[in-house]
């Protein structure tokens, strides 16, 4: 990298200097899928932002889709055009055999150039060689902060792996949180990397998350009103760090709100491309909007839908059926028009168009569906 590289600045204020790693381009065109392979990790940290329903649970989950069998997999990355892989977890290394199998299959699937890059706190030559060989392109070591420095003594294995890395033919770098009051430790760190000459460095903004809130306010952090769920002089400090950054060391400051309005956002976009239904709206934001009648009691849904479809001039395109949600989902325009005229509740839903399909908003259209709602709102 030149002495002089420019700081280069990306939405929401994120940052970097030097070249960016692959996979953190491919994350910020919403081509990558997050496969995370477990929630089981030794390392406990306490600012571990890892949601309830994952945290040291050993469940897998490619993006939202939870995965019991390799289609599961495979079909989220097609639905979404992956144009590669980012595994996590808990710590991925702790289930090696998975990971691997899992390499060897997203590569044999979709050719060599489906870029993988995996996320570790354990420093482990063997097995990070053995995935190499399996295909995993880049890894990226989160150092635990109690060993930030010259990584010497305590911290010599992650030393070792790193200097080690490059004969395996594998992308090696560090990714870990800004902890603000960690500034001296730190910066030791940033230059023992430049010493060693990792091929970046990614530096995460420290967030408030459900699981890691309690802990950070018993440590003292206070959350920034200005910055979403950021900590207050995390990203202050990372972007100084970012300008001040040695000239051969790569590096990168990725905020919370990147993750949230850009990469989180194009992942969305590209989804709701490739799976919406003609019929649905699509939002800005990647969200999809879409009107939906759900009938009370038993029916057989197919057989409701088709009639009531008849009924109402609705061609083959114009509906679909969900069974498993139990509701007839439509144009939310056809179905403002039509909903007064239905006995059954009418809605108007906002949905991310992920596996969970998780609901943003959701209006009641006509009297049975504003009679639900108050009686759910009254139920709670």
């Amino acid at each position: 990298m030149p002495p002089d590289a420019p700081v280069h600045l990306l939405p929401m204020a994120s940052s970097y200097r030097g070249p960016l790693s692959p996979a953190c381009t491919q994350c910020a065109e919403g081509r990558k899928m997050v496969l995370f392979v477990t929630g089981v990790c030794r390392f406990r940290c306490f600012y571990c932002p890892v949601s309830p329903n994952r945290n040291q649970k050993d469940v897998v989950y490619a993006n939202e889709r939870r995965v019991y069998r390799d289609e599961d997999l495979l079909d989220e990355a097609r639905t979404m055009g992956a144009g590669g892989t980012g595994i996590t977890g808990g710590d991925p290394l702790g289930v090696v055999d998975r990971v691997e199998h899992y390499v060897r299959l997203l590569k044999s699937t979709f050719g060599p150039s489906h870029h993988l890059h995996l996320y570790t706190h354990e420093p482990n030559a063997e097995k990070l060689r053995r995935l190499a060989a399996a295909g995993l392109d880049e890894f990226r070591l989160h150092i635990p902060h109690y060993l930030w420095g010259p990584l010497t003594a305590d911290g010599r294995a992650y030393r070792e792996v790193l200097e080690a890395a490059p004969a395996w033919g594998i992308r090696r770098g560090v990714e870990i949180p800004v902890l603000p009051e960690k500034e001296a430790e730190l910066r030791r760190l940033l230059k023992t990397l430049e010493e060693i000459g990792v091929d970046f460095v990614n530096l995460n903004e420290l967030e408030f998350s459900e699981t890691n809130e309690a802990k950070l306010h018993d440590r003292g952090y206070a959350l920034d009103p200005r910055r979403g769920w950021g900590v207050r002089g995390s990203r202050a400090l990372a972007q100084a760090l970012v300008r001040e950054s040695g000239p051969a060391l790569p590096i990168h400051y990725c905020s919370s709100g990147f993750k949230d309005s850009v990469q989180m956002r194009q992942r969305l976009l590209r989804q709701a491309e490739r799976t919406a239904p003609t019929f649905a709206e699509r939002t800005p934001d990647g969200t999809v909007v879409l009107g939906v009648v759900e009938p009370d009691g038993a029916v057989d849904l197919p057989r409701w839908a088709s009639r009531i479809a008849r009924r109402h001039g609705w061609g083959p395109d114009d509906y679909r059926v969900d069974v498993a949600r139990r509701r007839v989902e439509l144009a939310p325009g056809r179905l403002r028009g039509a909903a007064d005229g239905l006995p059954w509740p009418a809605f108007e839903v906002e949905v991310y168009p992920t596996a969970d399909a998780l609901e943003v908003e959701r209006t009641p259209l006509n009297r049975a569906a504003l009679a639900r709602a108050t009686a759910a709102v009254g139920g709670t």
